[in-house]
């Protein structure tokens, strides 16, 4: 693998010990709802504790181990913990509900999993009694299911005693069962270029797919952001992003560890409670996706809350309005705010912004490419590169590209060609300068609210519904979360529904982000001499039928 300026090749474990030896008395991470600050050398500390711990119940090398939990204390120790015993994080969306958590833990060949009680409107111990009923009656760390076979251990985030789970206290006190020589033996089978980390992602086509990440990947990735961002070790990053995307857990905590800096962090985003801890916990940056940063500056507190300190942070997930970045620079005194832009494929971020770039820059573009990444625009229908000022699929190459999709080599191929360029399916124009805007997708994806949403996936739900004969779903504008789904659907001969009907039966299904937010029924679609569906008719027809039926947008938070 060919090296570049500023490359770190390390593992995780052993760039927290490196860092708990620079800065063994700076606060590492604070956790001001639970009251929880760790310094730097309590934090290898009590990683450690649980590296040891999941040596003790069985985890092997490359063994897979599932966080289902908000922004919790434990989630960021298992970050690390996982990485020392050679384990693979497998992050957990918290919206998540029955179909998606299956599908995952099947997928991923999860051996542990590690999970609250629940968030929102979905329990997830209720839910996973309801997927792996075994699990009443089988002693902690040995389940034996026939739906998943490889799922042995689960482990509980609380004190409270459910049946066939440890608690988090029980699977601490089964640390001390495994010696530090055990643990540095195993470190020692330990290389960069392990996958660490497989994150969800819908991909190109179908179901989530599993992106493989390594040390290498995203060590790499999250400190040449924190150079962007000229991080240090006196900054104090707030992170109200949630840590099981790479915003969270890439951009966000590990982009701090790498420089020595404090992650200041909310178990879930709410601006009223943001704006508090910015000022009480005096952050130096703030990450967020434009939605946070608009509530946040409409909020009724924002006028008498003192963010004095606020200096820099990224802003990313969705494109943002020119208005709402000149509030954030000027009312919000993130003077040197940064866009990034990448893909979970990528580690996640390909280009990013510069804190000295013109506001203009940082609202009509998506930066530069980071160090040690290329980038190239391409024809789609040749493949041939094309020069600033033309439109083409932007690809990247470099230390940041995934390992390949989890269990699906076709996925992989089909996402990086043979000459290592991961193909993004966006479309971009470069400048003369070097800067990249994103133009469009040639992929269906939605984006609503910074959460990718595959039409795909949520066909196959729909699908599943007793009356529906097909369905088709299609992104449609939204001005608060960027683009809403848009359902149509084909009932079966001789049988009726209301709009409300689908749109209940699916969000009792699938995460609430996914939950069309339009239904519309149709005696057909508009179909190609091919036979297959022309999905941008029918994006058309959603757009305009929304114009004519004078909807307006939601007023709840994502």
């Amino acid at each position: 693998m060919s090296s570049f300026q500023g490359e770190m090749r390390t593992t995780l474990g052993s760039l927290l010990y490196l860092r708990s030896r620079e800065y063994p008395d700076n606060e590492v991470a604070v956790f001001p709802d639970e009251g929880i600050r760790w310094t730097y050398r309590e934090f290898e500390a009590r990683c450690v504790q649980v590296a040891k711990a999941l040596l003790a119940i069985g985890v092997e090398k490359g063994d897979k181990v599932a966080v289902w939990a908000t922004n919790k204390p434990e989630w960021l120790q298992l970050q690390f913990a996982t990485a020392m015993v050679g384990a693979v994080l497998v992050t957990v969306n918290t919206n998540y509900k029955l179909f998606e958590l299956e599908y995952l833990l099947k997928q991923a060949d999860v051996s542990t999993l590690v999970l609250m009680e629940g968030f929102k409107d979905t329990n997830y111990v209720k839910t996973l009694y309801e997927l792996v009923p075994e699990l009443v009656n089988a002693e902690a760390g040995s389940l034996a299911s026939p739906l998943l076979p490889k799922l042995k251990n689960v482990v509980f985030l609380g004190n409270h005693r459910h049946p066939g789970m440890y608690t988090w206290e029980q699977l601490l006190s089964l640390a001390s069962r495994v010696t530090s020589s055990e643990l540095c033996r195993r470190q020692e089978l330990l290389s960069p270029d392990d996958v660490v980390n497989i994150q969800y992602t819908s991909g190109t086509t179908g179901f989530p797919k599993g992106a493989m990440l390594s040390h290498y990947n995203i060590i790499n990735n999250a400190y040449h952001i924190g150079r962007v961002m000229r991080l240090t070790s006196w900054d104090r990053l707030c992170i109200p992003v949630p840590f099981f995307h790479c915003f969270g857990c890439v951009l966000g905590t590990l982009a701090c560890i790498t420089h020595g800096s404090t992650i200041v962090a909310l178990d879930h985003f709410s601006p009223k409670r943001t704006l508090e801890i910015i000022e009480a916990e005096h952050c130096t940056g703030i990450h967020g996706v434009p939605t946070m940063f608009i509530t946040m500056l409409e909020h009724p507190n924002f006028p008498k809350t003192r963010l004095s300190t606020l200096r820099t942070g990224i802003m990313a997930g969705s494109p943002c309005p020119e208005e709402v970045m000149r509030a954030v620079m000027e009312r919000m005194g993130v003077k040197e705010i940064t866009i990034a832009y990448g893909q979970t494929e990528a580690s996640p971020v390909i280009t990013m912004t510069d804190i000295d770039d013109e506001l203009e820059d940082r609202v009509a573009t998506v930066g530069r490419p980071l160090p040690g990444v290329e980038v190239k625009i391409v024809d789609p229908e040749t493949g041939a590169e094309v020069g600033p000022g033309a439109v083409g699929e932007l690809c990247t190459r470099g230390y940041h590209v995934m390992k390949g999709y989890y269990k699906d080599p076709e996925g992989t191929s089909a996402a990086i060609d043979s000459d290592g360029w991961l193909h993004t399916g966006d479309l971009a124009v470069k400048d003369e300068r070097g800067y990249y805007r994103i133009v469009g997708r040639l992929k269906d994806m939605i984006i609503r609210g910074g959460e990718n949403i595959y039409p795909r996936e949520l066909e196959e739900y729909l699908h599943r519904h007793p009356k529906v004969s097909e369905a088709q779903v299609v992104g449609v504008p939204s001005q608060v979360y960027g683009e809403e789904v848009f359902a149509f659907i084909k009932l079966k001969p001789g049988t009726e529904a209301v709009e409300e009907e689908i749109i209940e039966y699916m969000r009792k299904r699938i995460s609430r982000h996914k939950v069309p937010r339009y239904v519309r029924f149709v005696s057909d679609f508009p179909m190609t001499a091919s036979g297959k569906v022309q999905k941008y008719k029918l994006r058309e027809l959603a757009a305009s039928l929304i114009s004519v039926d004078g909807e307006g947008e939601e007023t709840e938070t994502a």
